[in-house]
């Protein structure tokens, strides 16, 4: 492995943390706790995944993949998307949007998707899952809601994966005023430099 390449893995390492050697604080339920966090999708490469035994994501939308305000991706997150599908990883998103505004926006990125999900319910996961053809001890969930995304992926048995949201100051006011119990569950939890700026 060359320098350069070195170089790169030590970056993503800062910008990825594994929550499974924190101590689990009581009684802080499970469902809160994401597997992993990451600063951003693109941490995510085919070697990890390949490490974890993953083989589908199922993806949030927005602040996740996108700001909320944009109908499409940046051309970082594009090439994420395309690198995922050249390396045989299923991918879908499942997102609490309404179903033309995600149903346009899924257009864009090329992927199946579910609307109207209802986390942090897991039935929406449940049904992306089902009608891909999944397995869900191969599957991930990937979002940037502590109290959406990471409770329906652990409610649905899944690996999840915590991103720092893309500028959440863009997001409706009724995900917002999540936004201050998800900052005090990250600290709680010893995650407190996940907290989103």
């Amino acid at each position: 492995m060359g320098r350069d390449e070195n170089s790169t893995l030590a970056t993503l390492r800062l910008a990825v943390t594994s929550t499974s050697h924190l101590p689990h604080i009581q009684p802080m339920p499970r469902i809160f706790r994401p597997a992993h966090c990451l600063e951003s999708v693109t941490c995510l490469t085919l070697d990890w995944l390949a490490e974890l035994e993953i083989d589908a994501l199922l993806l949030d939308a927005d602040c996740t993949l996108k700001r909320y305000r944009e109908t499409t991706v940046s051309e970082d997150v594009a090439h994420w998307l395309d690198q995922m599908r050249r390396g045989g990883i299923g991918l879908c998103l499942v997102s609490n949007g309404r179903g033309r505004r995600i149903e346009k926006f899924a257009g864009t990125v090329e992927l199946p998707f579910v609307a109207k999900a209802c986390k942090p319910r897991p039935g929406g996961l449940k049904r992306a899952i089902r009608e891909n053809g999944f397995d869900r001890r191969r599957t991930a969930m990937v979002g940037d809601q502590l109290l959406a995304d990471i409770v329906a992926g652990n409610l649905a048995g899944l690996t999840t994966f915590f991103v720092r949201p893309i500028h959440p100051e863009e997001e409706q006011w009724f995900t917002r005023i999540k936004r201050p119990p998800e900052r005090w569950l990250l600290r709680l939890m010893g995650l407190g430099q996940w907290v989103p700026h």
